[in-house]
């Protein structure tokens, strides 16, 4: 898979593909992340990617031309399967939408920042509108590397034990299980008797119910999905 992520502060995004699991994914070259400074489409020799809205108001908007150019150049490179903007009002990333974008095989991601972008390239350019969460951060850099993130964990070959993703929270609707390791008796805090019986399918009942129990307990919701 190749990602592409459009931003004007790319030093933001330096650190979280460097390290842990996504280091391993680009190290096995399953996975290829560009981070690609907007201004070297700038309008001017200034760096200039955003202008003030018509109609007046507090706050910058990213032009369409720097955008624009920048789209059609990648395009050219490779074939987009998706164009997807970082924007509080988009589809709320979940695990679902993790699972599809992992199937695809070039993606490109644009960093709102300011007051956001012109809105035709909304209308005329994006495939796909993405938020993290109901709230706004400085721009759209850090929910970028979330998303990139979840997508890049499931790649195949990319954990060292490829089933542990099937059983993470949000699969199939449901959180994951409560989990523990050694000691089994911690200041007399136990593990539950049933994961020491050695028994896989006993274990599987107990963490299918637990997941089911801390499901309905926390996030009820899920089960109406």
């Amino acid at each position: 898979m190749k990602i592409d992520i459009l931003t004007v502060l790319p030093e933001l995004l330096e650190s979280p593909f460097a390290h842990s699991i996504l280091k391993r994914a680009k190290e096995k070259n399953l996975l290829e992340v560009k981070v690609h400074n907007l201004r070297q489409w700038a309008v001017n020799e200034y760096g200039q990617v955003d202008d003030y809205q018509y109609g007046g108001g507090a706050g910058m908007v990213m032009m369409c031309e720097p955008l624009v150019n920048a789209i059609e150049q990648l395009s050219k490179e490779k074939e987009l399967d998706e164009i997807i903007y970082m924007t509080p009002d988009g589809e709320l990333f979940n695990q679902k939408t993790a699972n599809q974008l992992s199937m695809k095989e070039n993606i490109l991601i644009i960093c709102g920042h300011y007051k956001g972008i012109d809105d035709r390239i909304r209308r005329h350019f994006i495939t796909k509108e993405i938020s993290i969460g109901d709230y706004v951060l400085s721009g759209g850099e850090l929910p970028a590397a979330v998303v990139v993130d979840a997508i890049g964990r499931l790649l195949p070959g990319v954990l060292n034990d490829e089933t542990s993703a099937l059983f993470d929270s949000f699969q199939d609707n449901l959180l994951a299980p409560p989990v523990y390791t050694r000691p089994a008796n911690f200041r007399d805090l136990k593990v539950p008797d049933i994961l020491l019986t050695g028994d896989p399918k006993k274990v599987e009942e107990w963490r299918s119910e637990q997941s089911l129990e801390r499901t309905k307990e926390r996030r009820p919701d899920l089960l109406n999905d």
